[in-house]
């Protein structure tokens, strides 16, 4: 159905009846439907019988067809054929749910594809004005805006946020999570270990003679090390352990699922492809790592074994792996 098929008192009929439930739906959700949005507002109106739809020429406009390119009269599976596939379920299914009078209004938001190929965001809103003898939904109207401008900025401040989250738990330097990260990460694998894993062990590892790096080459090759010994860390890990920049040169490695025997080997992976490793602007790098693993104890106290055995293994020679027990 096509307005232009319309008697005039008919389609003043229609006008004045879309006018009431403009002014309905506008009440009944007033804080969805902004001033700011009048300008995009397009109206449209659906008889079940027939299958058609009548429209005002904003609907089609934003999305970038003319009269030409729209069939007359206008069948509902035109505008549904549009609808971005993830989207078509719920949007007929909201409208099922109307026609079926389970609410009281029809209402959704919908991605719908343009003449050139991209999709608008629509919001739709609309209801069944008139009901056959059986409750049969006949005819229904709406009004629908073009909410596109809205969801990208939804979506742009989304993903705002989660670089904003991002970047308060990674190490600038690194790129990978900072202490404060790791530290929260091992509080929860402590939480949840006795249900999730039967060991859990963690490694300290510290840079040896890390201050004469600086010293004599200089923070900008300095931090070249760090993102280097940090980059084969983890790539020696496996996908559920986690490596964190603890301080300065110091990381620590969450191992879950691994008892002292394992978290020893994986120490040791990391000491030797260090030692093996050759850096740029530096001879030789070695590390020295203290591991231990958790046995009910608060996270103070595992770090602090861990810590010790970094120290042993430090006042020992460096270069070697400390862990209690081995």
């Amino acid at each position: 159905m096509n307005y232009q098929r319309l008697s005039k008192e008919a389609l003043i009929r229609r006008i004045e009846q879309l006018e009431r439930l403009n002014l309905e739906l506008f009440r009944e959700n007033d804080s969805t439907l902004t001033f700011a949005w009048s300008g995009n507002l397009g109206q449209w109106y659906l008889d079940f019988i027939t299958g058609e739809v009548s429209y005002n020429r904003l609907k089609v406009e934003i999305l970038g067809y003319s009269q030409d390119d729209i069939p007359n009269p206008v069948p509902y599976s035109f505008f549904t054929s549009l609808i971005h596939p993830d989207d078509y379920l719920p949007v007929m299914k909201n409208m099922k749910d109307h026609m079926d009078n389970l609410t009281n209004v029809y209402e959704v938001e919908y991605r719908i594809k343009a003449k050139d190929g991209t999709y608008k965001w629509f919001y739709d809103r609309g209801k069944v004005t008139q009901r056959d003898k059986n409750n049969q939904a006949v005819l229904a109207a709406g009004i629908v805006f073009d909410i596109t401008q809205k969801k990208l900025n939804e979506m742009r401040l989304i993903e705002e946020k989660k670089k904003l989250i991002t970047e308060s738990l990674t190490d600038p330097l690194t790129g990978i999570l900072n202490r404060r990260a790791i530290l929260e990460e091992l509080s929860q694998r402590m939480n949840h270990h006795l249900y999730d894993f039967e060991h859990l062990s963690i490694l300290m590892l510290d840079i040896d003679f890390f201050k004469k790096i600086n010293d004599n080459y200089g923070h900008i090759v300095g931090d070249k090390v760090l993102i280097k010994v940090s980059e084969i860390i983890s790539q020696l890990i496996r996908g559920f352990d986690t490596v964190g920049r603890y301080g300065g040169e110091e990381f620590l490695v969450i191992l879950p699922n691994t008892n002292s025997e394992n978290a020893y080997k994986a120490a040791e992976r990391i000491r030797k492809k260090i030692e093996e490793t050759e850096f740029d602007d530096i001879e030789h790098l070695t590390v020295s790592i203290g591991f231990t693993s958790y046995t009910d104890e608060s996270i103070e106290s595992l770090i602090n074994k861990a810590d010790q055995n970094l120290y042993e293994a430090k006042r020992t020679g460096r270069n070697k792996v400390v862990g209690n027990p081995q």
